[in-house]
């Protein structure tokens, strides 16, 4: 079981873990080890997860999120496959809690006159710095 917070826990059985040989330096040892974990976790079809917090992170533009909806995180940053496996866990993790709290509503605002002012003379005063630079033939 893998705790997320006190009232979520997705069950082993939704995730699927696969082991292959990691890439870069190692020796031979890279070529005879598979260290490297790659976690899929299915979001369409769990029955773990709430339904707004499913579209939630099916609404995410994840690159590890297939068409599919499956969720695929790869570890490979450790030499050790124990502590691959944990890594990929705790990002799984980390994902999920990141869309725990919904997001915020973006309240409409308006720009006060004098924020419209202060932009209008900015503008001014950058277009008379870069009229300034040009050079004007002299006129005798």
């Amino acid at each position: 079981m893998l705790s997320i917070s006190r009232s979520l826990a997705i069950p082993e059985s939704e995730l699927t873990e696969r082991f292959l040989r990691a890439d870069g330096p190692g020796g031979q040892h890279v070529n005879r080890t598979e260290s490297a974990v790659e976690l899929r976790f299915d979001v369409v079809h769990s029955a773990s997860l709430p339904e707004e917090l499913r579209a939630r992170l099916l609404s995410r533009r994840d690159r590890r999120l297939t068409a599919d909806g499956v969720l695929v995180i790869q570890g490979r940053r450790f030499r050790d496959q124990a502590r691959n496996r944990d890594d990929v866990r705790e990002r799984l993790v980390e994902i999920i809690r990141a869309v725990l709290v919904p997001p915020k509503k973006r309240v409409a605002t308006r720009p006060t006159r004098a924020s419209k002012e202060r932009r209008l003379v900015g503008k001014q005063q950058r277009g008379k710095i870069k009229q300034s630079r040009s050079r004007r033939p002299d006129t005798e």
